[in-house]
């Protein structure tokens, strides 16, 4: 429950991060994909704990 809490959590500053870059407002690109990669990671362990 806490895992799928923070996946939502992240996908919405990845949405906010995304929007921000398409306005130019963002100050540091490589945010989204530190964001992308903790996605991944969260749903890496899900899935273990799946199995």
């Amino acid at each position: 429950a806490e895992l799928q809490s923070k996946l939502v959590d992240l996908k919405k500053d990845l949405f906010m991060l995304r929007m921000q870059h398409a306005t130019n407002h963002l100050d540091n690109p490589t945010k989204i994909s530190a964001v992308r990669r903790d996605i991944a990671r969260v749903k890496t362990v899900l899935r273990e704990k799946e199995n």
